[in-house]
């Protein structure tokens, strides 16, 4: 599902309420506010469906695969995504019933 999908969604699940422009700034002001608290280093939870975290990784010396040459690697932070309970219960429960987000095996 891209933004556009869900955009699209939220708005034809609330006709009356929301157009298509009204979705798409809840949207926006949703993420943003989600990506403003991971800035400043908090944890976001959506009771639920899960936690998004900030993960901190140190500076390291790697190598270029290519010539074996050491390479620094700077410090860097990155979001990560944690499934809640709920979100985790509900993808396995629709998995056991036929209906999974997997594609089929090639036979």
């Amino acid at each position: 599902m891209t933004k556009a999908e869900l955009i699209e969604g939220l708005a034809n699940k609330l006709p009356g309420v929301l157009n298509k422009a009204d979705a798409e700034k809840a949207i926006n002001i949703l993420l943003d506010d989600i990506i403003a608290a991971l800035q400043q280093g908090e944890r976001v939870n959506i009771s639920g469906f899960g936690t998004f975290s900030v993960s901190v990784r140190q500076a390291r010396t790697g190598r270029n695969p290519k010539t074996g040459e050491p390479i620094a690697i700077s410090a860097s932070r990155s979001a990560k995504f944690r499934a809640g309970k709920q979100l985790r219960d509900s993808l396995n429960d629709s998995s056991q019933q036929g209906s999974s987000g997997n594609p089929p095996s090639a036979a």
